[in-house]
């Protein structure tokens, strides 16, 4: 009887030491918010339109998505003969979201005609940035600072 209520003592004590240690620890040390969702780093050309344009954009995103929208809206602009956009939607384009492995919306990829992405951003990037990236791709050198992040 004596050996259980002893064992009741130290256990009782250990769980007291173990939460007085937790509360002096203090606040969780910073981490990185979100995963780093998977990009492609290289499509198929047929799988999109204009697959002759020497540039392409593609936007990955949802209807339902309003910073998708914003990045649909900056890459619109970048529209010309050399560089095609397409918008591939989450329902819409279903199978080239599996295919390419597309977990999170937006995720923009500029693509050189040989169908290696060259840049690409995870979630929205500014106009000026996929500007930027664009103009760098197609003349390394044109922006400053220079190169593109991938």
């Amino acid at each position: 009887m004596t050996r259980i209520v002893l064992a009741l003592v130290l256990a009782a004590g250990a769980a007291g030491v173990a939460a007085l240690l937790r509360s002096r620890r203090g606040a969780s040390a910073p981490v990185e918010q979100g995963a780093r969702w998977p990009v492609p780093v290289q499509v198929d050309r047929a799988d999109f339109p204009r697959s002759d344009a020497p540039w392409l954009v593609i936007v990955f995103s949802s209807a339902t998505c309003e910073s998708c929208a914003r990045t649909v809206a900056a890459a619109a602009v970048l529209e010309c003969a050399e560089v095609a956009v397409h918008v591939c939607e989450a329902v819409a384009d279903r199978d080239l979201h599996r295919r390419y492995h597309i977990e999170a919306v937006p995720i923009t990829v500029v693509v050189d005609g040989a169908g290696v992405v060259r840049a690409s951003f995870v979630g929205p990037p500014t106009a000026t940035d996929l500007w930027a990236a664009v103009a760098e791709v197609r003349e390394p050198g044109s922006t400053p600072g220079g190169g593109c992040e991938r």
